[in-house]
């Protein structure tokens, strides 16, 4: 087994994976750009590296500053999270060729399924429908145009590499294409340093719906049920939860045994995510996620299993120690992914500093934070502080706890979709199970905070106590307030001005 890992990434993620790398006895490495000197990560690390610039592609995206951190500490293995060089199979290969483990797939089986066109292309022909769409990356705009006629308008545009909503545009008609594309292309090439993108169709109100993944190097390939992520904003998930509603055994054995022949076709080894669109009664392969996926939280507390520790004793060669039919979910599990955005202004990201923070506890709820009272929330990347996970008997017992847990989150300084979530959980449709890709423009697409002056007021005495009279009071403030709507969640990004006034951010 290793004795030091590099966690090659930021924020909560790297908190949480430097979490299970402490419970194995392994010490943990974080890097850190200037922009994260004073992040959680970074003190929940045996060591820190720091990478200098806060802009991605000369901190965290530079591989050659990564490996360098990984041999100046004597790291043997570098974990590279999720976003930034996680499905790069150039920067696994040089994790490799430096003489480390690289804690993820194999550069060639990334290549292959992480790539989402070569996925498309080496699947096409095994028996497993894909969504209808081009084989192959294009620049040209005629030639998308072209593709697009063909499958027929909407369609959607992505990005050949990465995920995350990033470089996805969703197409109506022709005229929008050119433009949608310079777009597409550009925010690709920005995050992933791959700008490819192709044209895809567009199902109608279908269902998201992945199923985990796991490989040895033994053979063993075996999945751990699905999660459904219907629930997004801007093409990305913003709330997630297992099992699906929408599934019944037979379907559930036969999208399982698909993600299971997708991993072994393209040689996978680690853990990873096939994704599906479930439209009508069939389903259609989405794409692989190479990497651990944000969401991997559910399906750990709904098999017990910890999938950064498979992930680490996969890298390190060991077998798995089950089989498939080992694999049991207990009850329903929920995750809600908070982030520093305006739900009432198009998800927009509000960075800032965080006043005051506090976790939500109590039986069956998992909170995964990056942030503490004090973080400055840096603009230069993706704006997710925390997740929120509720795991209970039964979905609607799951719901219920979700919901007690978020009433008690704390979050002041910076706008987050608390509230948003709250209105989600508790409206019909979603506890009916009627979900869908187009849930929230359809359901919550003039989504406004209610408005309640009263208890704007308590969150500004929160302040008050906590930058006059001191943090213990400002908690004690919110551990009294057991009112089902917190204003933690309504007031957003606010600042004290003159007088003792206040206004919003």
């Amino acid at each position: 087994m290793f004795r030091k890992i590099l966690v090659a990434n930021r924020g909560e993620i790297a908190v949480r994976v430097l979490r299970t790398v402490r419970e194995m006895g392994i010490r943990g490495v974080a890097v850190y750009s200037d922009a994260d000197g004073g992040s959680p990560h970074v003190a929940a690390a045996d060591e820190a590296v720091a990478l200098g610039d806060p802009e991605p592609a000369r901190s965290y995206l530079d591989a050659g500053k990564i490996i360098e951190a990984a041999r100046r500490t004597g790291a043997e293995a570098v974990h590279p999270g999720y976003g930034f060089l996680s499905e790069s199979p150039s920067f696994a290969r040089a994790v490799r060729d430096a003489g480390l483990a690289f804690v993820g797939p194999p550069p060639e089986a990334m290549a292959l399924l992480g790539n989402k066109l070569a996925a498309r292309r080496l699947l096409s022909g095994r028996g497993i429908p894909v969504v209808p769409g081009m084989f192959d990356e294009e620049a040209d705009s005629a030639r998308l145009a072209a593709a697009a006629r063909e499958v027929g308008y909407p369609v959607m545009l992505k990005a050949a590499a990465g995920g995350g909503g990033k470089g996805m545009r969703i197409v109506s008609g022709p005229a929008e294409l050119p433009e949608a594309a310079r777009r597409g292309a550009s925010e690709a090439l920005a995050a992933f340093g791959d700008g490819s993108i192709y044209v895809e169709k567009v199902l109608d109100r279908p269902r998201h719906v992945e199923f985990q993944v796991l490989a040895d190097a033994h053979g063993a390939v075996l999945h751990l049920n699905e999660r459904e992520c219907s629930i997004q904003r801007r093409h990305q998930k913003i709330l997630e939860e297992t099992p699906s509603p929408a599934l019944d055994p037979e379907l559930r054995r036969r999208m399982g045994e698909a993600a299971v022949a997708v991993a072994r076709a393209g040689g996978y080894v680690g853990a990873g995510t096939v994704e599906f669109l479930l439209a009508g009664d069939g389903f259609y392969f989405l794409e692989v996620n190479a990497r651990l996926q944000v969401e991997h939280t559910i399906t750990e507390m709904a098999t017990g299993l910890d999938l950064v520790r498979c992930q680490i004793e996969i890298a390190a060669g060991l077998p798995l120690g089950f089989r498939q039919e080992d694999v049991a979910a207990r009850g329903h599990a929920i995750e809600c992914r908070i982030h520093a955005e305006d739900a009432a202004n198009g998800f927009l990201p509000s960075p800032g500093r965080i006043l005051l923070a506090r976790e939500p506890r109590g039986p069956g709820i998992r909170c995964d934070s990056g942030i503490v009272t004090g973080y400055e929330v840096p603009v230069q990347y993706d704006p997710i502080l925390a997740k929120v996970v509720a795991h209970a008997p039964t979905r609607a017992a799951a719901i219920a706890r979700m919901i007690r847990a978020l009433e008690e989150c704390v979050v002041l300084g910076v706008a987050t979709p608390v509230e948003f979530l709250l209105d989600v959980l508790r409206s019909e449709p979603f506890r009916d199970g009627r979900t869908h890709t187009r849930f929230v423009e359809e359901h919550f697409a003039a989504w406004r905070p209610r408005a309640d002056d009263g208890l704007d007021r308590l969150a500004v005495l929160g302040h008050v106590l906590e930058t006059g009279a001191g943090r213990a009071a400002a908690s004690r403030a919110v551990e009294t307030d057991a009112r089902p709507a917190s204003p933690w969640q309504r007031l957003g990004a606010w600042d004290m001005v003159g007088g003792g006034a206040w206004k919003r951010g």
